[in-house]
């Protein structure tokens, strides 16, 4: 099949309300819930296509339990109430075994109470604030000490930052992430009044106003540094902004936890130069793997100049370690296949092994690049696999607790009296 075929063929199963066979009869079937319109569509088409990339991968491959892959593709258009319903509509009325999506936490939320009601499946590809540990969600991208957490600690241990503007968009992630950071820089000795934040809505694009108010923060000498949780295509106009202020990376360095070379795509990057960004994957890593992922990744899009990034890498994980888990359970059944999730192991593309704890969170590398003309990133700094953490020990309502769901049968133990808080995710 080919990909034009494949992809208007999976757009046109999201309009079919199908009766469908049972759970575990074939064919198995993938949601796809991702934005392809609206303003996170600029992040989440890309997901959409190597979700359809990896399903034709293992139909190619012979599918899974003797049955084809259909991959069900949902529109939520970046509406974020929206997610719930096509959440519902995909396990209900088309009966999918698993769900691959979301980008923003408050997409993700709004999606909780309908896997939990209905004991569905969904792995989450992208970086995101913690404070959350759902026995019906697998987060495969980066907890904030697998991101936010090194890319401070990089800001004061190599570049000398003494003055953090957090900017954000006003949602979530951003706010719970930079209530983690405030917490964690304060306990490293920076002083409250050199800790900046600010908030600005989805698609914002006048940052002329927040740019000048960044600037002036190194006005006593302080070394300034930004840490950015600005989502979707407002990044278009804050980095542009940027640039039209003469702001370089050796002025006032941004790292960004939501810029990857997809959003790098659609900008004039050779005036970014030096600007960086923490993820677990750059497309420019230097490994078999990730040449044999982006070599497959061009021949089905059918455009070498389509870039490669971290939440793709993270459906990539997902998937196949979904599709481990179900030959080993020998079911799509839920509950069997969660069980079997626990220590799932798979390559990394930028070498080592991602496992799965049972806190439904991967042990991955931490990465540092850094903006190159051509929008790629040089990989200036790499860890080891570390373990991704549910709660935050920074935030004193996360502080005593632990996820454990293989032992402990539980997302929100607290440790201090040693019982389980809730079963249910906090929406």
């Amino acid at each position: 099949m080919t990909t034009k075929t494949l992809l208007a063929s999976a757009a046109a199963s999201a309009l079919i309300v199908a009766s469908g066979p049972a759970l575990a009869d074939c064919p198995i079937k993938v949601g796809v819930l991702h934005s392809l319109s609206g303003s996170m569509a600029i992040s989440e088409t890309t997901l959409r296509d190597v979700m359809l990339m990896l399903v034709e991968q293992q139909n190619a491959a012979g599918g899974l339990l003797g049955c084809e892959i259909e991959a069900i593709v949902v529109d939520p258009a970046s509406d974020w109430p929206l997610f719930a319903e096509r959440a519902r509509e995909l396990l209900t009325v088309n009966e999918v075994d698993v769900m691959f999506g979301a980008w923003t936490s408050v997409s993700r939320k709004a999606v909780l109470p309908v896997l939990e009601e209905l004991n569905g499946l969904m792995f989450y590809p992208v970086q995101y604030e913690g404070q959350e540990s759902s026995r019906n969600v697998f987060y495969t991208g980066a907890a904030p000490n697998q991101q936010a957490i090194p890319a401070v600690d990089y800001f004061l241990e190599e570049l000398g930052v003494e003055s953090f503007a957090l900017l954000g968009t006003d949602y979530v992630y951003p706010r719970t992430t930079n209530a983690i950071l405030e917490s964690y820089l304060l306990s490293k000795g920076i002083a409250a009044e050199d800790i900046f934040v600010n908030y600005t809505p989805f698609g914002h694009s006048d940052w002329s106003t927040i740019v000048s108010d960044v600037v002036a923060l190194g006005a006593g000498g302080k070394q300034v540094g930004v840490i950015s949780t600005i989502n979707g295509d407002a990044n278009i106009g804050f980095y542009t902004e940027l640039a039209a202020q003469g702001v370089s990376a050796d002025d006032i360095p941004v790292v960004a936890f939501s810029v990857g070379e997809e959003e790098l795509s659609g900008l004039d990057t050779s005036r970014l130069v030096g600007h960086l960004a923490a993820w677990n994957y750059f497309m420019s890593a230097d490994t078999p793997e990730n040449e044999a992922f982006i070599a497959a990744w061009h021949e089905f899009i059918g455009d070498t100049n389509r870039v490669t990034n971290d939440p793709m890498e993270a459906h990539y994980i997902g998937f196949n370690m979904w599709v481990n888990a179900v030959e080993a359970a020998g079911t799509t059944d839920v509950d069997a296949v969660r069980e079997a999730m626990w220590g799932q192991e798979f390559p990394n593309l930028t070498g080592g092994t991602a496992v799965m704890l049972p806190n439904h969170h991967l042990a991955k590398p931490v990465l540092i690049g850094e903006i190159r003309a051509d929008g790629q990133f040089d990989i200036i700094s790499q860890t080891g696999e570390v373990e991704g953490a549910a709660w935050t020990p920074y935030l004193d309502e996360s502080a005593t607790l632990v996820s454990d769901w293989q032992e402990l049968g539980c997302g929100m133990f607290d440790t201090a009296t040693e019982t389980c808080v809730q079963l249910t995710s906090n929406y």
